[in-house]
């Protein structure tokens, strides 16, 4: 056979399991090809996370082109900082969800899959309504305790209102793709971000500028037209959860609490919201250190590079839960072995795939933040910022995958303790130590955090070839 002919038979049949990846079909991913298995699953989950990151650029164009851009940028900017509180939530919950569904599919029980998901959807909302009666009471008080201005926290008032109060929202969009993804299934999980996004697109500019009966809201229509899009999402999953055309056999009555399941899935969920509350946390800390140095101009600069690179992490962490699902699947059929060898495969793609955002942020980051504002001395701050961040990105994500293997295990304790050494310990006074004492300002904050990252993939590591991970039951 000619090299030409095993070269088309390749590609060929990537694309067959490119189009098999975007349409859903559900497979057995505990007895295929890991390769294929690893592309099924990271495909869709690597565009879903783009779609998510898409949500705050999205936003952050269109209110950046507003007057006083600068107020708004910050707002948006500071307004997200706050809200990786509500995504620590989100995310801890659907690692849980993720892991036990991932676990009860690998052991061919769909309906206690099912179960476990929905439990784990009765958690989520009975704690965030905590959060958001804060978020509508509270909403000034918390832009000025970020470090804004008054003037900036007289801005935002009513977009950290809509934001904060609507936040369950966030938190199921998150949760019920974590289902999803632990039953195999990233193309609902996917699809369900693309409507949200589209439907922002396109509210966006009518609620912001004002367009035909709609008049223009300004920054709260960001707002307005984010919390729309997100629930359209949420609406197109909760309708594949109960339509019974997939793995999850989904009832009603599974929305009735079981307190010995509520406890079993809290166990698990507990550590990992703990995991991204210390590193949310510790973004909020380094965003109010970055307004009190750099004022608004740093502030605002600095926000739009964190939202430039969680455009191009966000894939990198779907990616990264493709390790997720395939181990969690795979410990619960029995597959120890398999579930370690399609950690590393993951990672290799994951390493090609940071390393090309590298070169993309070193060589054109002045580029692409260019692109969401004319302001100099922000794009000045940005790009710098962006330069600064992408030289840990290869790190970071190997870091991710190793983050993501133990958490689809259900060891969410190892990456918690992880993160208070690295966080807390090590990155807030290291990059206070920068900003204030070494008068770097800004650029201490940037220097701290790749630094950190580095600690947090070695130890990862480390700890994930002792294997106990391996031990943890579900």
């Amino acid at each position: 056979m000619s090299q030409s002919v095993k070269t088309q038979g390749k590609l060929s049949s990537f694309f067959d399991v490119l189009m098999q990846s975007l349409k859903g079909h559900e497979v057995d991913l505990t007895s295929i090809d890991i390769n294929r298995a690893i592309i099924l699953l990271a495909i869709p989950m690597m565009l879903e996370m783009a779609m998510e990151s898409v949500f705050a650029l999205v936003d952050l164009y269109f209110v950046g082109h507003l007057k006083n851009s600068s107020h708004a940028i910050q707002t948006v900017g500071l307004t997200e900082s706050v809200l990786t509180i509500i995504y620590s939530l989100a995310i801890g919950l659907s690692m849980a969800a993720t892991a036990v569904v991932a676990r009860r599919i690998g052991e061919k029980n769909p309906e206690a899959a099912g179960k476990a998901g929905m439990q784990t959807v009765v958690i989520a909302v009975i704690i965030n309504l905590i959060i958001s009666i804060s978020g509508l009471f509270y909403a000034r008080e918390i832009l000025m305790l970020m470090g804004a201005s008054a003037e900036t926290a007289d801005h935002g008032t009513t977009f950290v209102r809509i934001m904060m109060g609507g936040s369950i929202i966030i938190v199921l969009l998150f949760l019920i793709n974590g289902i999803f993804r632990g039953a195999g299934n990233a193309a609902i999980a996917m699809r369900s971000l693309w409507i949200a996004n589209i439907a922002n697109i396109i509210l966006c500019p009518i609620f912001i500028n004002g367009f035909g009966p709609v008049p223009a809201f300004g920054l709260t229509g960001a707002a307005i037209a984010t919390s729309i899009g997100r629930g359209l999402g949420v609406s197109y999953q909760i309708y594949h959860l109960f339509n019974g055309k997939n793995a999850l056999k989904i009832k009603l009555g599974f929305l009735v609490p079981e307190w010995e399941q509520i406890k079993a899935i809290i166990k698990i969920a507990a550590p990992g919201v703990l995991q991204f509350v210390i590193a949310s946390c510790s973004w909020v800390f380094l965003a109010q250190l970055v307004a009190t140095t750099g004022g608004d101009h740093g502030s605002a600069g600095y926000q739009t590079a964190l939202r430039l690179m969680m455009f191009f992490m966000l894939p990198a962490w779907g990616l990264s839960n493709a390790a997720a699902t395939l181990v969690g699947q795979n410990l619960g059929a029995g597959h120890i072995d398999r579930a370690e060898k399609s950690v590393f495969q993951t990672m290799k793609y994951t390493i090609i795939f940071m390393a090309v955002v590298s070169v993309l942020f070193l060589t054109c980051g002045h580029l692409f933040a260019a692109f969401f504002t004319q302001d100099k001395l922000v794009i000045d701050v940005a790009s710098k910022a962006l330069r600064i961040l992408s030289c840990g990105f290869i790190i970071y994500g190997m870091g991710m995958v190793l983050t993501s293997a133990f958490n689809g295990a259900g060891d969410t304790w190892t990456p918690t303790k992880i993160n208070v050494f690295a966080f807390w310990i090590f990155q807030i006074p290291f990059a206070y130590f920068l900003a204030k004492y070494m008068e770097f300002g800004p650029t201490g904050v940037f220097i701290a955090i790749p630094t950190a990252e580095v600690g947090i993939t070695i130890a990862a590591y480390i700890l994930f070839k002792r294997g106990e991970w391996k031990k943890t039951l579900v």
